[in-house]
């Protein structure tokens, strides 16, 4: 039998017996000396690798955003605006997710000598346009546009080399790191443990432990009126529109953002103290509260601070979607006498405005030809005859009726919001959920319910031994001796109109 021993041939040994150094040597200092040197080698091949997957980890966030950038210059590349307003334009629509502005930490020792933490990819971003706008004002060409894309288009090609060269020589210090077999080599091939366990999982009860009681009902749906009770979860389409709360109709500035659409527009120096001592209110819902401001100030006539909303509203968006660490750079840039960035900002402020004064005149119009325009009709349910009360029944699960099984099917096929309301009991809560839809749709449900017998009407019982009960047995006696119509009406469609706010 051959053995193979040319898998040793990788091991890397500091400690010979067979060496032979020369007699004014000693050889213990000279093994010392080659352990180190074996040992600096590989930290330092390490550290290296370390640092090249930093390096290509960051000019990859780098090269996506410029990437963006080109393509947005060249989505503009037909406008006639100018030049510099088109490229910071493009900044602007290249920013991305502001959570992703700031780069990965670095690792530990690498660029330990550099001060600072790692700059965001906006302020990388914003150096680079400054760096090409500057190329292109020496340059003195006469198509400037042209000119930016070129001059983008070629620090983009520079990052791609650079990356290409980083990565061959990544690839090559790896192969050197993992020629050598070392005690990091060594791992664990594969390792396994299995436990038996007792099939016997009776648990005894203990001499302090309570026995737990059920009560059995007949509709346990009702047991499950608390959301947290319920152990089957939907994902339907259907439950937005029967939902108990929606966020979306509460959108109102909060106090924080009123303070500062109070700041006049132009004063950038104190918009930009606000937002350093409150960066909390750089948030997306913010700038939603302040827009809805601005549209219910136009609608109360309120022209000039409807217009000042606007413009905080903005002023924040750009503030947010440029990072936090590109706020400084913006206002720089919005300050600076006859920079575009205040152009772009008017001109968005401008047309955003027009639409939230032409959409307020037109509400204001609707309202003067249709006063009851604001109303949307709903449908109710509620007992015509006097002395009833429409009750709900929900079919059992499992039966085998024919006639409650097909309920039962149509029972779950309700949203689920639906369902609880009926699980509830509550007349009110039904009536709530079918005041969220549309008529149309409220129409449908109440004839599912009647067809399927979850609505039954009962009379009250009265009690004849008190005068509260002789008076409504008299005044029952009168109606039908007046021959009033409802005998046969069971539950009426109350269409009503319920006040909305825009």
């Amino acid at each position: 039998m051959v053995l193979d021993y040319s898998k040793w041939d990788a091991l890397e040994l500091s400690d010979d017996s067979d060496i032979e150094v020369h007699p004014n040597v000693d050889k213990r200092s000279f093994i010392r000396a080659k352990q180190n040197q074996i040992h600096q080698e590989r930290f330092q091949r390490k550290h290296q690798i370390e640092t090249l997957k930093y390096e290509r980890t960051i000019n990859d966030g780098l090269l996506s955003r410029i990437d963006r950038l080109v393509q947005a210059l060249q989505s503009h590349g037909d406008s006639t605006r100018d030049s510099d307003e088109l490229v910071f334009q493009a900044l602007m629509e290249s920013a991305g997710d502001p959570a992703d502005d700031q780069p990965p930490p670095r690792p530990e020792g690498v660029y330990s000598r550099v001060d600072g933490e790692q700059p965001p990819y906006s302020k990388m971003m914003g150096t680079l346009v400054d760096q090409v706008k500057k190329e292109v004002d020496e340059s003195k060409a006469e198509n400037r546009y042209g000119e930016y894309v070129r001059a983008i288009k070629g620090h983009q090609e520079k990052v791609r080399g650079l990356q290409a060269e980083l990565k061959v020589k990544l690839a090559e210090l790896e192969k050197e790191d993992t020629r050598k077999i070392t005690s990091e080599s060594i791992h664990t091939g594969f390792d396994s443990s299995s436990v038996v366990k007792s099939t016997d999982n009776k648990k005894m009860p203990g001499p302090g432990k309570d026995k737990e009681t059920t009560v059995e009902v007949l509709n346990p749906g009702a047991l499950q009126k608390d959301p947290l009770l319920r152990t089957n979860s939907v994902e339907s389409g259907a439950e937005a529109d029967v939902e108990e709360d929606n966020d979306d109709d509460d959108i109102k500035p909060t106090a924080l953002g009123r303070a500062f659409a109070q700041i006049k527009p132009g004063d950038y120096r104190a918009c930009l103290q606000f937002i350093s001592e409150h960066p909390e209110v750089v948030t997306e819902r913010e700038t939603d509260g302040l827009l809805v401001e601005a549209f219910n100030s136009q609608m109360a006539g309120k022209d000039a601070y409807a217009q000042q909303c606007v413009h905080q509203a903005l002023l924040l968006q750009y503030c947010r979607s440029l990072g936090r660490d590109g706020i400084n750079l913006f206002f720089k840039r919005i300050t600076t006498p006859n920079h575009q960035a205040q152009k772009v900002l008017r001109d968005d402020v401008s047309s955003t405005y027009h639409r939230i004064r032409t959409r307020a005149a037109e509400l204001t119009q609707e309202r003067a030809a249709d006063p009851t325009a604001g109303g949307v009709e709903q449908i109710q349910l509620h007992a015509v005859e006097p002395g009833t009360s429409i009750n709900i029944v929900i079919p059992q699960p499992g039966s085998s009726d024919p006639v409650e099984k097909a309920a039962r099917e149509a029972f779950d096929a309700f949203p689920p919001g639906l369902q609880r309301s009926l699980e509830s009991g509550s007349l009110d809560e039904v009536n709530r959920v079918l005041g969220k839809m549309s008529v149309e749709e409220a129409e449908e449900v109440v004839g599912q319910l009647g067809e399927n017998g979850m609505l039954s009407l009962e009379e009250s019982i009265i009690d004849a031994t008190t005068e509260e009960g002789q008076a409504k047995i008299k005044e029952l006696e009168k109606k039908d001796k007046g021959g009033e119509p409802g005998d046969a009406e069971i539950l009426a469609l109350d269409k009503k109109l319920a006040s909305t706010t825009v």
